[in-house]
């Protein structure tokens, strides 16, 4: 310590002395649970850490403090514009969650920790986004949010600042390009209702196959199909159907009238 910062603490005191208890109000101080204090005599850090929480006494005229808010902050990234790997233009925005973990770093290592963080985040997203195809920027929001939040984790560390969490907010997509995966995904919707058609009636076939073999091999459940077709038209509507006979019925009950006569 030099002769000057002495003789201004020195006289510090002596004013603190003089004007008791007035100066009471000026020395004290108060830092809430959430916050610390971190101080500086003569431009020069105290030692030890920050101050806080409670009350904590500077020298009028001679120290200064700073006070740090310790609570989980979060900002949104504006909108960026960023070409992807595949030659896409989208636009993307986040919300970055962080807070303050070592407050004398904070303060002595950036000018101001809040901007610069800011300012990294959407410089941070800009590149991501560039490495990344238009499917995987859709696809893998997480991915994309957990590489984010390390990458800033890593660059604002030096500065006491922690990231907690990155999230992806939206991500929007040009006008004619969004018209052209509206259509390739009508497009798509379109031949997979064809297939799924195309497979019913193919089983459909089938089936009728099936029940015509059946019928052929049985001529009495061909009968019996006529009759259960010919209830449920007389159930429906309450008219006159002229039914069509097959000719193995006729032809029954003609051998069987000659068999009577004779």
């Amino acid at each position: 310590m030099g002769a000057v910062e002495f003789l201004a603490i020195l006289g510090s005191t002596i004013l603190v002395i003089f004007t008791f208890p007035f100066s009471l109000f000026w020395c004290f101080n108060v830092v809430k649970e959430y916050e610390r204090a971190v101080i500086f005599r003569l431009g020069r850090l105290r030692s030890g850490d920050a101050r806080g929480p409670g009350i904590f006494f500077v020298l009028p005229c001679v120290d200064a403090y700073i006070k740090v808010d310790l609570r989980t902050i979060s900002f949104d990234v504006p909108p960026q514009e960023a070409l992807t790997k595949d030659s896409v233009t989208v636009t993307v925005d986040a919300v970055v969650y962080y807070k303050i973990q070592h407050p004398l770093n904070a303060v002595t290592k950036v000018a101001n920790y809040s901007n610069s963080t800011r300012l990294l985040a959407m410089t941070t997203l800009r590149n991501i986004l560039g490495t990344r195809n238009l499917s995987e920027i859709l696809a893998d929001r997480e991915g994309i949010s957990h590489i984010m939040q390390t990458s800033l984790d890593v660059a604002t560390d030096p500065w006491g600042v922690k990231v907690e969490r990155v999230e992806i907010k939206d991500v929007s997509l040009p006008k004619s390009l969004q018209r052209a995966m509206a259509a390739e995904a009508e497009a798509s919707r379109e031949a997979r209702a064809k297939v799924v058609a195309a497979e019913g009636e193919m089983k459909a076939s089938r089936a009728l196959k099936e029940a015509a073999d059946v019928m052929h091999d049985s001529p009495g459940a061909l009968q019996l199909r006529y009759l259960q077709t010919l209830n449920n038209i007389s159930a429906e509507k309450n008219s006159t159907v002229i039914f069509p006979l097959p000719i193995d019925l006729i032809s029954y009950f003609v051998d069987l009238n000659k068999k009577t006569a004779t």
